[in-house]
């Protein structure tokens, strides 16, 4: 009997030492599921901040960076025509006869900030050169930098940007794309017209402000 009970015992033993082993093990599978997703949010990076819709912060940010004169803008083209169905306003390789009116709004949009003390750039392509025509009422003779980008436009547009004076690139999706993964920003997916704020305040580290879309300048409240 005594030998049943100490073996008992023994058995006893060996399974809540397994049972240990078992249950410490569960709570470091678990711990690491946590931690894994967890660590992978916090080294992905940030998406570019929504300048509309009530972000009052950023909008006092851009006010008074163009003020000072400080910021650089990335404005893709507005609707091509090669993508779409509508109606075309000259060629295929431009845009479409429809978004001159989105156009020429975000234009007045930026005239309210002031237009005095902003160099204007353009992409050569005919859909930005267009763009810029009906947003600006100017279109320059085309700068290769603002279509053949990658790994260059922010150098080049630190170069373009004279101290004093905002500078505004009229461009595509794919150049806003490389700025915002060269700054270490996840990369968006700008629509027509969208507008990529960055801060060159301080040219050895300029910063993103944020984006707007074309149709979200009304939210806005430096417009209001």
């Amino acid at each position: 009997m005594e030998l049943r009970l100490s073996l008992f015992g023994i058995k006893r033993s060996i399974d809540l030492t397994r049972y240990a082993r078992w249950r410490n093990t569960a709570v470091v599978v678990a711990a690491a599921l946590l931690v894994i997703p967890l660590t992978l949010v916090l080294l992905s990076p940030a998406a570019v901040p929504d300048l509309a819709h009530g972000n009052v912060a950023g909008a006092k940010a851009l006010l008074s960076g163009w003020a000072r004169g400080d910021m650089i803008v990335l404005v893709r083209h507005v609707e091509r025509c090669d993508h779409s169905t509508a109606v075309c306003l000259s060629g295929e390789e431009g845009i479409t006869d429809r978004s001159r009116g989105v156009a020429v709004a975000v234009g007045a949009h930026f005239e309210r900030l002031g237009l005095t003390r902003a160099d204007i750039y353009n992409s050569p392509i005919l859909r930005a050169a267009q763009t810029a025509g009906y947003m600006f009422g100017k279109v320059g003779v085309g700068e290769d930098w603002l279509i053949s980008c990658k790994g260059v436009i922010l150098r080049e547009a630190l170069a373009h940007k004279v101290p004093g004076r905002n500078l505004i690139l009229v461009t595509h999706s794919e150049c806003m794309a490389d700025l915002e993964k060269t700054l270490k920003f996840a990369t968006s997916s700008p629509g027509y017209g969208a507008s990529l704020f960055i801060s060159a305040q301080n040219p050895q580290a300029p910063q993103v402000l944020g984006s707007i879309e074309a149709s979200d300048w009304r939210s806005m409240s430096v417009t209001e």
